[in-house]
Protein backbone atom coordinates (compact mmCIF):
# COMPACT_ATOMS: atom_id res chain seq x y z
CA UNK A 1 0.00 0.00 0.00
CA UNK A 2 1.14 3.43 -1.07
CA UNK A 3 1.29 6.19 1.41
CA UNK A 4 1.87 9.74 0.06
CA UNK A 5 2.00 12.82 2.94
CA UNK A 6 0.40 16.18 1.40
CA UNK A 7 2.20 19.21 1.88
CA UNK A 8 0.52 21.38 4.43
CA UNK A 9 -1.74 24.49 2.88
CA UNK A 10 0.20 27.55 3.15
CA UNK A 11 -2.00 30.36 4.53
CA UNK A 12 -2.85 33.35 2.38
CA UNK A 13 -0.96 36.55 3.92
CA UNK A 14 -2.99 38.22 5.80
CA UNK A 15 -4.58 41.44 4.02
CA UNK A 16 -7.03 44.37 5.04
CA UNK A 17 -9.65 45.08 2.41
CA UNK A 18 -11.06 48.32 4.94
CA UNK A 19 -13.51 51.19 3.74
CA UNK A 20 -14.96 54.22 5.61
CA UNK A 21 -17.86 56.08 4.48
CA UNK A 22 -18.82 59.61 6.13
CA UNK A 23 -21.27 62.00 5.58
CA UNK A 24 -22.16 65.39 7.21
CA UNK A 25 -25.64 67.10 7.32
CA UNK A 26 -26.49 70.47 8.33
CA UNK A 27 -29.56 70.13 10.96
CA UNK A 28 -31.03 72.11 13.55
CA UNK A 29 -28.35 71.17 16.13
CA UNK A 30 -25.87 71.64 13.86
CA UNK A 31 -23.11 69.48 11.82
CA UNK A 32 -23.70 65.85 12.87
CA UNK A 33 -21.93 63.03 11.87
CA UNK A 34 -24.88 61.32 9.94
CA UNK A 35 -23.29 58.48 7.90
CA UNK A 36 -20.79 56.66 9.70
CA UNK A 37 -20.12 53.14 7.67
CA UNK A 38 -17.27 51.36 7.78
CA UNK A 39 -15.73 47.72 7.36
CA UNK A 40 -12.61 46.58 8.42
CA UNK A 41 -9.92 48.24 10.49
CA UNK A 42 -11.13 51.89 9.38
CA UNK A 43 -13.13 54.24 11.71
CA UNK A 44 -13.78 57.35 13.58
CA UNK A 45 -15.00 57.66 17.08
CA UNK A 46 -17.34 60.77 17.83
CA UNK A 47 -17.15 63.96 16.63
CA UNK A 48 -16.03 66.90 18.69
CA UNK A 49 -17.23 70.67 18.51
CA UNK A 50 -14.01 72.81 19.95
CA UNK A 51 -15.55 75.76 17.46
CA UNK A 52 -18.90 75.37 18.39
CA UNK A 53 -21.99 72.80 17.00
CA UNK A 54 -21.78 73.80 13.30
CA UNK A 55 -18.32 72.60 12.65
CA UNK A 56 -17.41 68.98 13.48
CA UNK A 57 -13.47 67.94 13.99
CA UNK A 58 -13.34 64.18 13.49
CA UNK A 59 -10.44 61.65 13.93
CA UNK A 60 -9.92 59.34 11.26
CA UNK A 61 -8.07 55.68 13.22
CA UNK A 62 -6.35 53.31 11.52
CA UNK A 63 -5.59 50.51 14.10
CA UNK A 64 -2.92 48.47 11.56
CA UNK A 65 -0.81 51.36 11.68
CA UNK A 66 0.18 51.07 8.49
CA UNK A 67 -0.59 49.77 4.74
CA UNK A 68 1.01 46.20 4.10
CA UNK A 69 0.75 44.55 0.60
CA UNK A 70 -2.79 43.08 -0.80
CA UNK A 71 -4.03 45.88 1.97
CA UNK A 72 -6.78 48.30 -0.06
CA UNK A 73 -8.07 51.23 1.75
CA UNK A 74 -10.75 53.36 0.83
CA UNK A 75 -12.22 56.74 2.02
CA UNK A 76 -14.85 58.82 1.34
CA UNK A 77 -16.19 61.63 2.70
CA UNK A 78 -19.86 63.63 1.64
CA UNK A 79 -20.29 66.76 2.69
CA UNK A 80 -23.56 67.75 2.09
CA UNK A 81 -25.10 71.51 1.35
CA UNK A 82 -23.85 74.13 4.52
CA UNK A 83 -21.98 71.39 6.36
CA UNK A 84 -18.62 71.90 7.70
CA UNK A 85 -16.22 69.72 9.33
CA UNK A 86 -12.58 68.96 9.74
CA UNK A 87 -11.20 65.62 9.30
CA UNK A 88 -7.24 64.56 10.58
CA UNK A 89 -5.37 61.78 11.86
CA UNK A 90 -3.32 61.10 15.35
CA UNK A 91 -0.04 59.87 13.54
CA UNK A 92 1.33 58.97 10.46
CA UNK A 93 0.38 56.86 7.71
CA UNK A 94 2.80 54.37 6.94
CA UNK A 95 2.89 51.68 3.61
CA UNK A 96 5.64 48.69 4.58
CA UNK A 97 8.05 47.33 2.63
CA UNK A 98 5.98 44.74 -0.07
CA UNK A 99 6.23 41.35 0.17
CA UNK A 100 8.32 39.44 -2.49
CA UNK A 101 5.24 39.02 -4.85
CA UNK A 102 4.79 43.13 -5.01
CA UNK A 103 1.49 42.97 -4.65
CA UNK A 104 -0.17 46.15 -4.85
CA UNK A 105 -0.68 48.37 -1.61
CA UNK A 106 -3.86 50.60 -2.33
CA UNK A 107 -5.42 53.95 -1.01
CA UNK A 108 -8.02 55.73 -2.43
CA UNK A 109 -9.33 58.74 -0.94
CA UNK A 110 -12.88 60.47 -2.04
CA UNK A 111 -13.97 63.94 -0.98
CA UNK A 112 -17.38 65.46 -2.19
CA UNK A 113 -18.24 69.07 -1.30
CA UNK A 114 -21.69 70.48 -1.58
CA UNK A 115 -22.77 74.12 -2.25
CA UNK A 116 -21.75 76.27 0.33
CA UNK A 117 -20.11 73.39 2.90
CA UNK A 118 -16.91 73.01 3.83
CA UNK A 119 -14.15 70.44 4.39
CA UNK A 120 -10.70 70.78 6.09
CA UNK A 121 -9.09 67.45 4.77
CA UNK A 122 -5.44 67.59 7.25
CA UNK A 123 -3.98 64.08 7.75
CA UNK A 124 -0.43 64.38 9.08
CA UNK A 125 2.03 62.58 6.49
CA UNK A 126 2.48 59.41 4.82
CA UNK A 127 5.93 57.58 5.39
CA UNK A 128 6.62 55.33 2.53
CA UNK A 129 8.97 52.60 3.01
CA UNK A 130 12.01 51.32 1.01
CA UNK A 131 10.52 48.52 -1.68
CA UNK A 132 7.19 49.99 -1.23
CA UNK A 133 4.91 49.03 -4.10
CA UNK A 134 1.40 51.63 -3.87
CA UNK A 135 -0.61 53.72 -5.49
CA UNK A 136 -2.73 56.45 -3.70
CA UNK A 137 -5.06 58.57 -5.17
CA UNK A 138 -6.93 61.49 -3.28
CA UNK A 139 -10.05 63.08 -5.45
CA UNK A 140 -11.83 66.19 -3.83
CA UNK A 141 -15.50 67.25 -6.00
CA UNK A 142 -15.91 70.44 -5.31
CA UNK A 143 -19.54 72.03 -6.14
CA UNK A 144 -20.11 75.73 -6.63
CA UNK A 145 -19.92 77.67 -3.68
CA UNK A 146 -17.99 75.13 -1.92
CA UNK A 147 -14.92 75.40 0.58
CA UNK A 148 -11.65 73.41 0.87
CA UNK A 149 -8.66 72.93 2.40
CA UNK A 150 -6.35 69.51 1.94
CA UNK A 151 -2.95 68.99 2.74
CA UNK A 152 -0.76 65.70 1.77
CA UNK A 153 3.07 65.25 2.97
CA UNK A 154 4.70 61.93 1.70
CA UNK A 155 7.83 61.11 3.22
CA UNK A 156 10.14 58.72 1.06
CA UNK A 157 11.96 56.11 3.46
CA UNK A 158 13.24 57.10 6.73
CA UNK A 159 15.61 59.47 6.76
CA UNK A 160 16.02 59.90 10.36
CA UNK A 161 17.27 56.67 11.07
CA UNK A 162 19.29 57.10 7.54
CA UNK A 163 16.87 54.64 5.74
CA UNK A 164 16.58 56.18 2.45
CA UNK A 165 14.33 54.93 -0.33
CA UNK A 166 16.34 53.19 -2.47
CA UNK A 167 13.63 50.57 -4.49
CA UNK A 168 10.07 50.64 -5.03
CA UNK A 169 7.12 51.46 -6.36
CA UNK A 170 4.89 54.42 -6.13
CA UNK A 171 2.29 55.95 -7.86
CA UNK A 172 0.46 58.81 -6.22
CA UNK A 173 -2.24 61.24 -7.47
CA UNK A 174 -4.10 64.61 -6.17
CA UNK A 175 -7.38 65.57 -8.56
CA UNK A 176 -9.21 68.41 -7.61
CA UNK A 177 -12.61 68.93 -9.60
CA UNK A 178 -14.89 72.06 -9.35
CA UNK A 179 -18.80 71.69 -10.87
CA UNK A 180 -17.50 68.50 -12.83
CA UNK A 181 -14.68 70.12 -14.56
CA UNK A 182 -10.86 69.29 -13.45
CA UNK A 183 -8.86 71.92 -11.98
CA UNK A 184 -5.84 71.03 -10.94
CA UNK A 185 -4.28 66.91 -11.25
CA UNK A 186 -0.39 66.02 -10.13
CA UNK A 187 1.02 62.74 -10.36
CA UNK A 188 3.97 61.35 -9.04
CA UNK A 189 5.48 58.51 -10.71
CA UNK A 190 8.55 56.56 -9.08
CA UNK A 191 10.01 52.91 -9.97
CA UNK A 192 12.99 51.02 -9.97
CA UNK A 193 13.42 52.27 -13.38
CA UNK A 194 13.43 56.21 -12.92
CA UNK A 195 14.59 56.31 -9.42
CA UNK A 196 17.47 59.36 -10.52
CA UNK A 197 14.81 61.19 -10.27
CA UNK A 198 14.94 61.17 -6.53
CA UNK A 199 18.40 62.92 -6.72
CA UNK A 200 18.05 65.08 -10.52
CA UNK A 201 16.83 69.02 -10.21
CA UNK A 202 13.78 68.31 -12.18
CA UNK A 203 12.52 66.00 -9.51
CA UNK A 204 13.14 65.72 -6.33
CA UNK A 205 16.46 67.45 -6.20
CA UNK A 206 17.73 64.78 -2.91
CA UNK A 207 14.68 65.54 -1.01
CA UNK A 208 12.99 62.74 0.27
CA UNK A 209 10.00 65.11 1.93
CA UNK A 210 7.68 66.42 -0.41
CA UNK A 211 3.86 68.01 0.28
CA UNK A 212 1.09 69.74 -1.52
CA UNK A 213 -1.37 72.32 -0.30
CA UNK A 214 -4.64 73.16 -1.82
CA UNK A 215 -7.00 75.97 -0.51
CA UNK A 216 -10.14 76.92 -2.30
CA UNK A 217 -11.69 78.72 -4.09
CA UNK A 218 -11.98 82.03 -2.60
CA UNK A 219 -13.97 84.89 -4.32
CA UNK A 220 -10.94 87.01 -4.90
CA UNK A 221 -7.46 85.73 -2.99
CA UNK A 222 -6.20 89.17 -0.96
CA UNK A 223 -2.70 90.58 -1.85
CA UNK A 224 -1.84 90.29 1.49
CA UNK A 225 -2.77 86.82 2.18
CA UNK A 226 -0.39 85.79 -0.85
CA UNK A 227 2.58 87.99 0.78
CA UNK A 228 1.95 86.53 4.31
CA UNK A 229 1.91 83.31 2.65
CA UNK A 230 5.01 83.69 0.71
CA UNK A 231 6.81 85.51 4.08
CA UNK A 232 5.93 82.01 5.55
CA UNK A 233 7.94 79.85 2.87
CA UNK A 234 10.63 82.26 2.32
CA UNK A 235 11.32 81.77 6.61
CA UNK A 236 12.60 77.82 5.64
CA UNK A 237 16.15 77.46 6.08
CA UNK A 238 17.56 75.90 2.94
CA UNK A 239 17.96 72.84 1.59
CA UNK A 240 14.02 73.45 2.31
CA UNK A 241 11.78 74.88 -0.29
CA UNK A 242 8.84 76.19 -0.62
CA UNK A 243 6.89 78.45 -3.05
CA UNK A 244 3.04 79.50 -2.98
CA UNK A 245 1.01 79.68 -6.29
CA UNK A 246 -2.64 80.92 -7.41
CA UNK A 247 -4.83 79.27 -9.77
CA UNK A 248 -7.97 79.77 -11.00
CA UNK A 249 -8.53 81.78 -7.15
CA UNK A 250 -7.53 78.94 -5.52
CA UNK A 251 -3.71 78.89 -3.77
CA UNK A 252 -1.14 76.07 -4.26
CA UNK A 253 1.41 75.72 -1.35
CA UNK A 254 4.13 73.05 -2.31
CA UNK A 255 7.29 72.11 -0.22
CA UNK A 256 10.32 70.15 -0.40
CA UNK A 257 12.48 69.51 1.97
CA UNK A 258 14.16 67.50 4.66
CA UNK A 259 11.48 66.56 7.01
CA UNK A 260 8.28 65.98 7.87
CA UNK A 261 7.96 68.12 10.28
CA UNK A 262 8.74 71.18 9.00
CA UNK A 263 6.60 70.12 6.48
CA UNK A 264 3.51 70.25 8.73
CA UNK A 265 5.14 73.70 10.66
CA UNK A 266 4.77 75.44 7.23
CA UNK A 267 1.32 73.79 5.75
CA UNK A 268 0.18 74.91 9.79
CA UNK A 269 1.37 78.15 9.86
CA UNK A 270 -0.10 79.01 6.36
CA UNK A 271 -3.79 77.29 7.01
CA UNK A 272 -3.61 79.56 10.21
CA UNK A 273 -2.91 82.82 7.62
CA UNK A 274 -5.51 81.46 5.21
CA UNK A 275 -8.36 80.08 7.66
CA UNK A 276 -10.04 83.56 8.20
CA UNK A 277 -10.06 84.43 4.68
CA UNK A 278 -11.52 81.46 3.03
CA UNK A 279 -13.53 80.20 5.87
CA UNK A 280 -14.42 82.96 7.87
CA UNK A 281 -13.46 81.39 10.75
CA UNK A 282 -9.94 81.59 13.29
CA UNK A 283 -7.96 78.83 13.31
CA UNK A 284 -8.50 76.37 15.95
CA UNK A 285 -5.85 73.42 15.76
CA UNK A 286 -7.29 69.93 16.52
CA UNK A 287 -6.43 69.25 20.04
CA UNK A 288 -4.89 65.88 18.86
CA UNK A 289 -1.81 67.73 17.58
CA UNK A 290 -0.86 68.65 20.60
CA UNK A 291 -0.68 64.73 22.23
Amino acid sequence: MNSRVLPEAVPAPATWQAELELGFRLTGRGVVLHQNRHKGPLYVQKPFYPEGRNLAHVYLLHPPGGIVSGDHLQISVAMEANSQALITTPGAGRVYRARADKCLQQQQISLHVAEGASLEWLPQETIIYSGAHTQLNTLIELEQGARCVSWEVTCLGLPASRQPFVSGALQQQFECRLAGKPLLRETLRLNDDNLHLLHSHAGLAGQPVSGLMFAGPFNAVPDALLEALRDCCASLDLPAMAAVTELHNCLLIRYLGPGAEQARRLFTACWQQLRPELLERPACAPRIWAT
